[in-house]
């Protein structure tokens, strides 16, 4: 057989499997149900919308209460849609674009519309303190999506947005208890309330590590104890929810900064970077992490044209430093750099 035939016989092969595919691929019956898998996320953040907006009606009509528990039911979909997305690699740039903005109307608007209506209708000013909260929103999200990619790896990088406006609502129905009644009620709310907002809305804007919620884990000694705590959390949650929210949100936000006061004083840095560890390389002895040399050193690219699109007059070495390139390689001047951790 020449070499020709063997070529035509393995494109007509290369065809037959190609066209083989595409029928499969055309089977409605497959195709529907990943259509389902790929809708299911954007359906809780969907939800996630319609709870935060029902919040919003909810506080216009006066039921400050509802308007909290629909938050509460907004952050519980939040708190699943990426789950969901992950558990059925759906996970998408139009899922945390889409997740960000319902984010910003859940629990940016409607605290913040909350708020105005509890302490501030009768101020001319009070207001302000509203729109910075909803400004360090906005911005929170952003940063969320251009640092971690619309998905937390270890920690978040500051507050996150569901805690710090579950920490405004919940104040309500934690208020309406007699525990508040008796002990608490003669406070200076509406003062306490604005430096509530202007802290959440620093820390949010923050560089505080906050840890993520824990996965279900029951194969380790520190896994079973963490599930455990967790089933607690969420039987006192439902058991007592008008105690629970409000006290531990305000222990989360609290937690988180002092415990990074306390690591500053102590001159302790973190052992991995919360930024960049995803959950499943927590275990890995290598990290990989993306470093522009070339921004940094303001070198030459040895394997390619010069800094201003003239050639290079460095010869090319075919012995390669570790972590380098192969020269001629289509990437950019970015390239993994594998970093072993302390």
């Amino acid at each position: 057989m020449s070499p020709r035939d063997g070529q035509r016989r393995g494109w007509r092969r290369l065809r037959s499997d190609g066209a083989r595919r595409g029928l499969r691929r055309s089977r409605p019956g497959r195709s529907r149900l990943r259509r389902g898998v790929i809708i299911l996320p954007s359906a809780f953040t969907i939800g996630n919308l319609f709870f935060g907006t029902y919040a919003i009606v909810a506080a216009l009509r006066g039921d400050f209460a509802w308007s909290a528990w629909f938050l509460v039911f907004a952050a519980t979909l939040d708190l699943l849609d990426g789950r969901v997305a992950r558990f059925t690699r759906t996970g998408s740039d139009f899922g945390a674009e889409l997740d960000s903005l319902t984010d910003a109307v859940s629990f940016g608007v409607a605290p913040a519309l909350v708020m105005i209506l509890l302490y501030f209708q009768e101020s001319d000013w009070g207001w302000l303190a509203a729109f910075a909260y909803l400004a360090a929103v906005v911005v929170r999200l952003a940063r969320f999506n251009v640092e971690q990619g619309g998905e937390a790896r270890r920690h978040f990088h500051g507050l996150p947005t569901p805690a710090a406006g579950l920490i405004l609502v919940t104040h309500y129905p934690f208020s309406r208890t007699p525990f508040f009644q008796e002990n608490l009620a003669s406070l200076p709310w509406p003062e306490i309330m604005v430096i509530v907002m202007v802290l959440t809305s620093i820390l949010m804007l923050s560089h505080v590590p906050y840890a993520r919620m824990p996965a279900i884990d029951l194969k380790s000694r520190a896994g079973v104890t963490r599930t455990a705590l967790l089933a607690g959390g969420l039987g006192l949650a439902v058991a007592f929810p008008a105690y629970w929210f409000f006290p531990a949100f305000a222990c989360y936000a609290l937690w988180g900064l002092l415990r990074s006061v306390f690591l500053g004083l102590l001159d302790r840095l973190p052992e991995r970077d919360p930024l960049m560890d995803a959950p499943d390389e927590m275990d890995s002895e290598v990290e990989p992490r993306e470093v522009d040399y070339d921004e940094l050193t303001h070198e030459r690219d040895p394997a390619g044209p010069g800094r201003h699109g003239g050639a290079s007059s460095e010869p090319h070495d075919r012995t390669l430093r570790p972590g380098a390139r192969e020269p001629g390689a289509r990437e950019s001047d970015s390239f993994q750099h594998k970093e072993i951790r302390s």
